[in-house]
């Protein structure tokens, strides 16, 4: 006859894990670059708090949407197998890796540089220099426009996917389930969350906060940027090293 599972602390020892790995999974898709640009153009915008409710709701819809019908429609399927195993170690390597290509770049000004002799040549050819097509949508300032712009640039991503395989591989009920995806989507939403609590319960220091961050765009943005891009870089090399370890 089969030996029993064994009980007590190692029987909980995996669980613990992956609900770990689901937070840390969860705070790196807060700093998703396109949600991290979105938020930058929002609070600088005259009215920002109209325009994150609306980015926000859009982005709950797919976030959540999407989240809730591979974790229980596709319980158990080939499906969340294939999300479980998109983030792979080298995939965390190379993205590891571009990260650090860009604080270099960002460290170094090549980007001022080169977008400097971008605009030089469009000029000599005559061309007017366009922003990308979510930035200018989000600058018109409309709470629908910022939904709907949220609704399409909230579909799922790597961290994303590989959370809800954690999420899946967990052996717990449907409630559960549905109450880890809708805990992770706030997690990777809190760069929007924080600003709107922040002027629910404290508009006057919330607002204060807002007009200094728009100077720190303005005067020391590229250096923290170099920084932040170089601290993930290095997270995900590290994590895909121990993943190639493991």
């Amino acid at each position: 006859m089969p030996e029993p599972a064994p009980a007590g602390p190692t029987a909980t020892i995996e669980p613990v894990s992956d609900l770990l790995q689901i937070l840390l999974l969860a705070l790196l898709s807060m700093f998703n670059p396109t949600l991290l640009a979105a938020v930058t153009v929002m609070l600088l915008m005259p009215s920002p708090k109209r325009l994150m409710l609306g980015y926000l709701l859009g982005a709950y819809l797919t976030s959540i949407g999407c989240g809730l019908a591979i974790v229980l429609a596709l319980h158990q399927s080939a499906a969340v197998e294939t999300t479980q195993s998109t983030v792979s170690p080298a995939g965390d390597l190379v993205l590891g890796a571009l990260a650090l290509l860009l604080a270099f770049a960002l460290a170094t000004d090549r980007l001022s540089e080169r977008k400097e002799r971008r605009r030089n040549a469009k000029r000599e050819r005559g061309e007017e220099e366009k922003e990308p097509l979510t930035i200018r949508l989000l600058g018109r300032g409309s709470p629908r426009v910022a939904f709907a712009v949220g609704i399409v640039l909230s579909f799922p991503g790597a961290s994303y996917l590989a959370g809800l395989g954690h999420i899946d591989s967990l052996d717990a009920p449907n409630a559960a389930l549905a109450l880890l995806v809708v805990g992770f989507c706030a997690i990777q939403l809190a760069l929007l969350e924080a600003p709107l609590v922040g002027y629910a319960l404290a508009p006057e220091r919330t607002q204060d906060a807002v007009e200094r961050f728009r100077a720190w765009v303005a005067r020391d943005s590229r250096r923290w940027l170099a920084i932040g891009s170089a601290a993930i870089g290095a997270a995900l090399i590290l994590k895909g090293i121990a993943g190639l370890l493991a």
